[in-house]
């Protein structure tokens, strides 16, 4: 993309979840403009939004974003169910797209998705921000393909988040409209174990998901986890709804990644009773023990979509391994054997 092109101009569709925090402010980190934003109703989003973004004007009607020419990318972190139908708006609209994860939460939208994506030739493209936006991440890849630990051999991904009830709005607790917790949250451990693989596929041995924890809410599945298998490698994921309020993050996630001739343990957000700060990277090899500070790492997604953007290239995340991740998340929510249920209070 050449230094001298004017910004890139995007609008936002749906600012339900709060990722939409992250997707402008690391879009306009890269040097994009956002001319307004259009979102149902007031979700508890909204009080954020506006504070985080005060000059950013919210529209009436999504059409003004969806059609206008100057637009050439849409954010999307709406209600999860909704995604799909306002991507394919934009994408017949000439627009590119960006969703937050889960992109879809059916097969019938997957399937609608990217048929409108092959028609019109837009790009569609899901954040996977606990890969995207996570500089160790960044680092072990680049450790990984670089032979550190040799072949890759599995993959364990845990993302156990908080709950935070008071901060959700009735849909995160509407199986229908949230797509389950496999197609949520292990969405993003999913997309981790092909990039770490290099694998273009993969069977779901076992997936299993249910509310063990929260009968007061029916609605909600607190607890999942998959296996995962593509030729001798396998990887494991466990997702869930349980971090501890006296964790000082929203949730510890790790990524354990074992190869052949060494190991990668990372601890993305926070290494408990032990260094400050995120993004720890623990490398294991025959040289011995080393933490490595991966401050320095690049987060590479968001100047390569509006490079693709600009120049119709696929540097951020191939289309194809996005619409694999999508396909495999559910898959393995549909395949899921239920977890023992919580009981009923009273």
């Amino acid at each position: 993309m050449s230094r001298n092109a004017p910004p890139l101009r995007f609008g936002v569709v749906g600012i339900d979840h709060r990722h939409s925090y992250d997707q402008v402010a690391s879009l306009l980190d890269a040097g994009a403009r956002c001319v307004g934003f259009w979102t149902e109703g007031t979700p508890k989003t909204l009080e954020g939004f506006v504070k985080r973004f005060p000059d950013i004007p919210r529209v009436d009607d999504r059409a003004q974003l969806i059609e206008d020419p100057s637009i050439a990318l849409i954010a999307c972190a709406a209600v999860p169910s909704d995604r799909a139908s306002y991507a394919i708006e934009a994408m017949r609209a000439g627009k590119d797209f960006m969703a937050d994860k889960p992109g879809v939460t059916t097969f019938a939208q997957l399937e609608a998705v990217m048929r409108v994506q092959q028609t019109t030739a837009r790009i569609y493209t899901v954040n996977f921000t606990e890969r995207f936006e996570v500089r160790a991440v960044t680092r072990a890849l680049e450790l990984v393909r670089g032979g550190a630990i040799g072949d890759v051999v599995q993959t364990v991904g845990l993302g156990p988040h908080r709950l935070n009830r008071a901060l959700r709005d009735p849909w995160f607790f509407d199986r229908n409209r949230y797509g389950g917790i496999l197609v949520d949250i292990a969405s993003h451990q999913i997309d981790q174990f092909l990039a770490f693989t290099g694998a273009s596929d993969a069977q779901i041995v076992l997936a299993r998901a249910g509310n063990v924890a929260h009968p007061e809410d029916p609605g909600l599945e607190d607890f999942g986890e998959i296996v995962l298998a593509h030729g001798r490698a396998s990887g494991y994921i466990r997702v869930d709804w349980f971090t501890p309020d006296g964790l000082p993050t929203w949730g510890d996630g790790r990524l354990f990644v074992t190869g052949t001739t060494g190991s990668i343990e990372l601890r993305k957000y926070v290494d408990i009773a032990g260094r400050p700060g995120t993004d720890h990277l623990f490398l294991v090899d025959a040289k011995g023990v080393r933490h490595i500070d991966c401050s320095d790492a690049t987060l590479p997604y968001y100047p390569n979509l509006l490079r693709d953007v600009a120049e119709r290239t696929q540097t951020a995340m191939p289309q194809v391994h996005c619409f694999k991740v999508c396909e495999l998340a559910l898959e393995a929510q549909a395949a899921a054997q239920p977890v023992a249920p919580a009981t009923a209070p009273g």
